[in-house]
């Protein structure tokens, strides 16, 4: 996996962080340096966390899927790619809440990682994947994205939102496709 691919998956991936942080940016009056810590950190280290767990759930596996894995991974990147879609198009409005408190941190956290852990089941999938590399970078993209979102939501709405989410669901679901082309032998990149 290419630099590009990965940059492309770690943003996808910081999406539903970015919507949430620019949903707090929205709901807290004075934003203070330790916010911008609390949310990146928390935000951040989940998008390492779940991507690493599914890569050693995916290992574990790989053996039994090996024949479809082109197929999973597929499958995995457009379903994820199409939920983004889904909440970009849609008119619900996200309530953040202005509390960084543990709990809900913690809450928001899983909540918008759990597409990570699927992403590190399809890097055990593919040839090449420096996963410790991988997730360092989407930790570190999670983290930069969701202070950028607090400090958007706090200046500028959630004008935004939307047009992110879904160019995070269309950039998976083309990542996706090219897998799945590439082991097809459709595609020679």
């Amino acid at each position: 996996m290419g630099i590009i691919e990965l940059l492309l998956i770690a943003i996808s991936l910081s999406m539903d962080a970015f919507a949430v942080s620019v949903c707090k940016g929205l709901s807290t009056a004075r934003l203070k340096p330790k916010h911008y810590l609390i949310i990146g950190v928390w935000f951040g280290g989940f998008q390492a966390l779940m991507p690493t767990i599914g890569y050693f759930l995916g290992s574990l596996f790989e053996k039994y899927i090996t024949s479809i894995d082109h197929w999973v991974a597929f499958l995995l990147l457009a379903f994820i790619g199409g939920n983004m879609l889904k909440e970009g198009f849609s008119k619900d409005e996200e309530q953040a809440g202005d509390s960084f408190s543990f709990v809900t941190m913690l809450l928001l956290a899983v909540a918008t990682s759990i597409d990570a852990l699927a992403v590190g089941i399809t890097f055990a999938l593919l040839p090449n994947v420096n996963i410790v590399a991988a997730v360092l970078f989407i930790g570190a993209t999670t983290f930069i994205l969701s202070a950028v979102g607090l400090k958007v939501g706090n200046a500028f709405g959630l004008k935004y939102k939307s047009r992110a989410e879904i160019a995070g669901g269309v950039i998976l679901i083309l990542i996706g496709l090219k897998i799945l082309l590439e082991h097809l032998g459709v595609l020679n990149f």
